[in-house]
């Protein structure tokens, strides 16, 4: 999920970070909780950019949906209904699973360990565990073996540089693979599933210029007021990209939230033309809102995509990240969205992620 996301810890959380990566340690307690005490939810909920989701710069819009993982073939991926127990008559393996500290993830991570738990692993949770300058330590410490993380935003975290991200989900997870290989932690296959930045405009302002695509407001963007977080005018795939890759100059930038109601009310209202909401966010397929296509491929592939430690993969074998990967294959962004919209109605996340699950044949225990 996010470049707004990326850099929003403080320096501090960065250099924690960088220190386990060099030494291969478990984060000092006093600024990483242990896992087994997740962080209190807050008090107000915060938009899937707020925090630690995706990285590098929220979303794609209504680009071509990046092509499949090449990971695995349907026929390779076993079922998870059918999947036996991993364990006959013995204690069932343990695997924890963490989320970082926004709704979305919090029910990716539900729908993870919803699958493993049907079929014999007995799973420690980590909701919302804090931002990636936490999770990723904990992760290559150990403390957490599984995660769901958004390719581009992973890579460019690991990275230290947001201006390489790649559009193509392949390249990127390759990137990234790259980067967590040291780590020992793998790379299981990206979903369908996209968050990233998406521009949207009224239908009547797209009626009026006949705006379908990002290109489209080249020649009228003069004449029209861009809105979006308030750091939009210093991350390379919002302002200073669609300045870059379309040639855009607007008439005027007003900061907004990171992809919420403010930029939603704002559109209604007229205050702004174009604003930026995530792909996934419930507000995007609004009748009254069009999403621009992103017909250059400004914004990088922000597929989700679980990491795994190696030592949990080569300790329970192929089936466990056959059940994860299966998951993975049904995932859309359609889903999500949807899945995140009936948490705004006040669902919980393990409820949701079951219900999906069961729409997709794959029963909760």
């Amino acid at each position: 999920m996010r470049s707004f996301r990326l850099l929003a810890a403080g320096a501090s959380a960065l250099a924690l970070f960088l220190s386990a990566c060099q030494t291969g340690g478990a984060p000092s307690p006093t600024t990483a909780p242990p896992p087994t005490t997740a962080p209190a939810k807050p008090t107000t909920a915060a938009s899937p950019a707020a925090a630690a989701s995706p990285s590098a710069s929220p979303a794609a819009a209504a680009s071509p949906k990046p092509a499949a993982s090449p990971a695995a073939s349907p026929a390779a991926v076993a079922s998870p209904s059918a999947a036996a127990s991993p364990v006959a008559g013995g204690p069932k393996p343990q695997v924890k699973v963490a989320s970082f500290n926004f709704d979305e993830s919090e029910i990716l991570m539900e729908l993870y360990a919803q699958v493993l738990e049907t079929n014999g692993y007995t799973i420690e949770r980590h909701p919302r565990l804090g931002t990636r300058e936490i999770v990723e330590p904990a992760l290559q410490s150990g403390q957490i073996d599984l995660v769901p993380e958004y390719l581009a935003t992973a890579e460019a975290f690991l990275a230290k540089d947001q201006t390489k991200a790649s559009s193509d989900p392949a390249a990127t997870q390759k990137a990234l693979q790259d980067l967590l290989t040291p780590m020992n932690i793998t790379v299981l296959d990206f979903a369908q599933a996209v968050d990233t930045n998406g521009f949207v405009v009224t239908k009547a302002t797209s009626d009026k210029y006949k705006l379908a695509k990002m290109s489209d407001l080249q020649p009228v963007a003069s004449q029209l007021v861009l809105g979006g977080p308030p750091e939009c005018p210093q991350r390379p795939f919002c302002l200073p990209g669609l300045m870059r890759v379309y040639d855009l100059q607007f008439k005027d930038f007003k900061p907004l939230d990171a992809g919420g109601p403010l930029t939603v009310a704002a559109l209604d209202s007229g205050d702004v033309d174009v604003g930026l909401l995530f792909t996934t966010d419930p507000a995007t397929p609004a009748e009254h809102l069009v999403e621009l296509t992103d017909d250059r491929s400004l914004q990088p592939a922000e597929n989700v995509t679980p990491v795994l430690r190696r030592a949990v993969l080569a300790r329970f074998g192929p089936r466990l990240q056959d059940l994860i990967d299966h998951v993975s294959s049904l995932l859309d962004t359609d889903g999500v969205r949807e899945m995140d919209r009936r948490e705004t109605l006040g669902e919980r996340p393990g409820a949701i992620a079951a219900a999906w699950l069961g729409m997709h044949g794959i029963e909760e225990r």
